[in-house]
């Protein structure tokens, strides 16, 4: 958030550059402009990580298919992820988990943020089951043969012994930043009902 301040205060002044400084940091604090121009950009971003989760909830159900990439036909876990991607931010995404994986910014657990990708361990090789974190420890996913898109909690025995590794999406900074892990969830819930 400091950096987006800094951002926004660089370009209103680089605008303005008839006024001194002063004059135009006062005019822009009295009207009120920084905090409007923080408001829409965080209201843009809580919007934008609302549509990745309620797109990825609105799969919920869709059954799994093993190479699958639609919800008409089902999906595999990398299918389920790359689609949300791509139908709610335009974002189209490698193939395949570990191809993701290597796509994608790493974090630390600790990091997680709505919309950020999770990986597990799931066939004896790493970044083998991808998936995307929805809040609350909680992440959406196309899980198995014979299974649907559905959520499931990480602190799971079976999850958590598999946990892999966090990917953050370039350019979904600004999701992860802004939107609190609660919200998000509790937007989750809301679709799932």
């Amino acid at each position: 958030m400091k950096k987006l301040s800094a951002l926004l205060f660089v370009g209103l002044f680089a605008s303005a550059a008839h006024a001194s400084p002063s004059d135009e940091l006062d005019s822009f604090l009295q009207e009120g402009r920084i905090g409007s121009q923080i408001q829409h950009v965080g209201q843009n971003v809580r919007n934008t990580a609302s549509d990745l989760v309620s797109t990825a909830m609105g799969f919920i159900g869709v059954p799994y298919r093993y190479g699958g990439t639609s919800a008409e036909s089902g999906f595999d876990c990398s299918g389920f992820v790359r689609a949300t991607y791509e139908k709610t931010l335009g974002k189209v995404l490698p193939r395949r988990a570990a191809d993701q994986a290597a796509a994608t910014q790493s974090i630390s657990r600790s990091e997680l943020r709505p919309g950020d990708l999770v990986f597990f361990n799931t066939m004896r090789r790493a970044f083998s089951h991808v998936g995307i974190y929805v809040g609350d420890g909680k992440f959406i996913h196309a899980p198995r043969s014979g299974a649907r898109v559905r959520v499931e909690s990480m602190d799971g025995s079976y999850w958590s012994s598999r946990f892999n590794g966090a990917r953050r999406v370039p350019g979904s900074e600004g999701i992860a930043s802004t939107i609190t892990t609660k919200t998000a969830f509790d937007i989750a819930s809301q679709v799932g009902n």
